[in-house]
């Protein structure tokens, strides 16, 4: 028996780590895809690219790491069934930091806004952001037929 728990610890523990890679490697793909996608609709320059992409790639991963924190967080309180037996306080606490990561969200994104119109010309801001929505659309049904 003294054998067999650590042997099950370590299995468990590539399991995890596998599906954390497994996680991973698909938001890779579906970020190389959106970078296709938006360099297609945006059709930048040279030398807009060089300054775009970086600015970009921070903002979209600070706000994957906003959302992956709050998503955690909702999680963690909503399905452990403490929503329930939470008191008044404590729903104000967990409200409070709700607010706070919405706050720190919008922040983010109006930061990356100034740091935009640096860069591209307010008509490529506006498409920029119509891309975006259009690449969710496209991706979502994607999803969508392939579990049909």
């Amino acid at each position: 028996m003294k054998h067999i728990l650590p042997l099950i610890i370590l299995l468990l523990s590539f399991t995890a780590f596998g599906q954390n890679e497994r996680l991973k490697e698909k938001r890779d793909q579906i970020k190389a895809m959106k970078v296709a996608f938006l360099t297609t609709e945006l059709n930048l320059t040279p030398e807009e690219a060089a300054k775009f992409w970086p600015v970009y790639n921070a903002y979209d991963d600070k706000q994957f790491e906003l959302r992956h924190q709050k998503m955690k967080t909702y999680a963690k309180k909503l399905n452990d069934g403490s929503l329930d037996n939470m008191s008044e306080k404590e729903a104000l606490v967990f409200l409070n930091q709700i607010e706070n990561t919405d706050d720190e969200q919008y922040h983010c994104r109006k930061k990356y806004n100034q740091a935009l119109r640096g860069i591209l010309i307010p008509t490529k801001i506006l498409k920029l952001r119509k891309s975006e929505i259009d690449f969710d659309r496209k991706l979502l049904q994607q999803y969508r037929n392939k579990n049909k």
